[in-house]
């Protein structure tokens, strides 16, 4: 009698494990959606408020961390998600965050966005050579062309160096399928093709972030190259997207 009853109530302590754990993530889905939601209505109200020739952020000054950068749009994948100023993990729950020691959008370098591979940048595992880019900021509309990919291991900070023209790179861990914390990076280098001011029009057809869920099985299109990246993807050690 008494196997039955212990059974029995490991049966329970699973039931209840597994609803907590339901519990949390849906809430942490919600948490990043309305996060997502407020950032793109007060995108687009800063949109609407810009002047032309007036930049909302004056150009090659430090941001503080956890301020608005933008909105990332890749239009092939459908994908969009808000970028904030920092790598830190609270900033990385609930965006993708502009590592703050490489260049702002638009500017001559090499303007480095990092997320985790199992929400935000999800869909990067479906990414072409080729593929547009845009960085919708309340200074402008940056639009890049995806020149190549690599697969990298995490000790060599190469793909962060600063670039002779206005470059984006984009970096999260790999295999997208990985569970724990991911032996490599995946990275994107796409080069600026056009920049321009975002009219009112624009502004207007602003509508909502989809929010990715965790990544299954990721297409086999990265190149693995000779650059690597260290582990946290940057020499601080602050960065917190390797999982």
């Amino acid at each position: 009698m008494r196997a039955p009853v212990l059974l029995r109530r490991v049966e329970y302590a699973l039931w209840i494990a597994g609803a907590l754990t339901t519990g949390f993530c849906a809430g942490v889905f919600l948490e990043t959606h309305i996060y997502q939601s407020l950032q793109n209505k007060r995108l687009e109200e800063e949109l609407r408020a810009r002047r032309p020739g007036v930049p909302a952020f004056p150009p090659h000054a430090r941001r503080p961390l956890g301020s608005l950068v933008g909105r990332i749009e890749i239009p092939r994948l459908g994908f969009k998600a808000i970028v904030l100023e920092g790598s830190d993990s609270s900033t990385l729950r609930v965006a993708v965050g502009h590592i703050p020691e490489t260049a702002q959008p638009g500017e001559k370098g090499n303007f480095v966005v990092g997320g985790h591979r199992d929400t935000f940048f999800r869909p990067l595992k479906g990414i072409e050579n080729g593929d547009q880019i845009e960085m919708v900021t309340p200074n402008g509309t940056y639009k890049y062309a995806v020149e190549w990919t690599q697969v990298v291991y995490p000790s060599e900070t190469g793909v962060l160096k600063p670039t002779r023209e206005p470059s984006l790179t984009l970096v999260t861990c790999y295999p997208f399928h990985f569970i724990g914390s991911a032996p490599q990076r995946f990275i994107v280098r796409a080069r600026q093709i056009e920049t321009g001011p975002v009219t009112a029009v624009e502004a207007a057809s602003l509508h909502q972030l989809t929010i990715p869920t965790r990544s299954s099985r990721p297409r086999s299109t990265a190149q693995t190259r000779g650059a690597k990246l260290a582990r946290n993807n940057r020499p601080d050690n602050r960065q917190s997207y390797g999982r």
